[in-house]
């Protein structure tokens, strides 16, 4: 059974979802004091976490920021407000996705079920858990690249879309096809946000020498170069 972290200070909502989200044969825990969140999520030990943006003393992005800095556990956001740079922010930060309020339950279920899916079961389908590209020797299982310069370790998100990039190496995949696979269903997704992360998996690859293999073919896709040896 998936544990799911609920920070959400609205109780009427809160209640809401988790009974709906029990009925799915989750377990929910929440948050009394919203000056601990750091401290029940440590206790708790979640596999996912939704996460309003607006609470008291301290928003979700702090919160995201502050999970972030010691796990890779997924994160979903809850927003009433409905300014684009939330999305773009909860992105930069390291968020699997973003859900605006109101929303219909079944899209939160949907999303709840597409994050766990990539990130509890996507490495389980792989022949091998190592691969090497470029020098760098990327671990699925631990979501980490090594390579002379460093190691570096990245987001689910980053990790899934260097997956799909380095197993077609030196070829475009499209951004509709890096969609699909990501988020299952595209209709739920903006087209921002797989920018963002592909902006984001570039920037921490470069920290090892590696962000400009990844490049961005205008109008086609992305795409992994894999240099030969000696050139």
């Amino acid at each position: 059974m998936f544990k799911i972290m609920l920070v959400e200070d609205d109780r009427t909502l809160y209640t809401e979802i988790k009974e709906r989200l029990t009925q799915w044969s989750y377990e929910v825990c929440g948050i009394a004091d919203f000056s601990m969140v750091m401290e029940e999520f440590t206790k708790e030990k979640p596999d996912l976490v939704i996460i309003d943006i607006q609470l008291p003393k301290f928003d979700g992005f702090h919160w995201c920021r502050m999970i972030r800095s010691h796990s890779n556990v997924p994160i979903i956001f809850l927003s009433s407000r409905d300014h684009p740079t939330d999305m773009v922010m909860s992105m930069q930060l390291g968020a699997d996705d973003f859900i605006q309020k109101p929303f219909h339950f079944d899209v939160l279920i949907a999303k709840i079920q597409a994050v766990l899916r990539r990130v509890y079961n996507y490495s389980l389908d792989t022949q091998t858990n190592i691969q090497t590209w470029n020098g760098a020797t990327i671990d699925y299982m631990r979501n980490t690249v090594a390579h002379d310069h460093g190691e570096i370790e990245l987001t689910k998100n980053e990790m899934f879309i260097l997956k799909i990039l380095v197993e077609n190496k030196n070829k475009i995949v499209s951004r509709e096809e890096i969609m699909k696979s990501l988020w299952d269903d595209e209709r739920f997704v903006s087209d921002n946000t797989l920018t963002v992360n592909v902006n984001r998996l570039r920037k921490s690859l470069g920290e090892i020498g590696l962000g400009k293999l990844i490049e961005t073919k205008v109008g086609q896709g992305y795409m992994a170069k894999e240099e030969v040896s000696g050139t």
